[in-house]
């Protein structure tokens, strides 16, 4: 790794600061980017959101497990039919946003949707502008702030690394 900045190896070649930081700053400015669109669709649709009654057809939780992270994370998983406008629907949406929470344990994971079983009604969310993508429960999540977050942290070493290669 070089001292001027990101240093990023592409097919074992290693590209100068500039070029990585460019790199950089346009993946962080993507990001950022997805996780403001998302952060912004996300509070539209806990404005706008009606209520319906909607029948729980699976809960269950998903592991992931990344290789680059020591343990499983755990995500909430739920399917629901729901009648909006004279039309069905089914969804899969436990929260409002696209960027959904994981949990370091199972149990923390289960426990969000703690009162929902298979059979049972429920209440939901539908946003009217977009009825086929309700959502279970009323709540923000941290995803898209947290996207917005490790972009600009991204975005900002990449503007590091311009910096430092220019000076070069």
């Amino acid at each position: 790794m070089s001292d001027d900045g990101i240093s990023v190896r592409v097919g074992g070649r290693e590209i100068d600061p500039i070029r990585g930081g460019l790199l950089a700053l346009l993946l962080g400015l993507a990001v950022t980017g997805y996780g403001a669109y998302d952060y912004q669709q996300q509070q539209q649709a806990l404005e706008d959101a009606v209520t319906v009654d909607a029948t729980v057809v699976e809960t269950g939780v998903e592991t992931r497990s990344e290789s680059s992270s020591p343990g499983a994370e755990y995500e909430p998983t739920v399917t629901f039919e729901y009648r909006y406008d004279g039309e069905n629907y089914t969804s899969h949406s436990v929260f409002p946003s696209a960027t959904t929470p994981n949990y370091d344990t199972r149990s923390a994971a289960v426990s969000v949707l703690d009162g929902y079983e298979a059979g049972d009604t429920a209440t939901a969310y539908v946003d009217p502008d977009t009825p086929g993508e309700a959502f279970l429960l009323d709540k923000r999540s941290r995803g898209p702030v947290i996207a917005v977050a490790i972009g600009g942290v991204v975005a900002l070493l990449g503007v590091s690394s311009l910096f430092t290669g220019l000076r070069s």
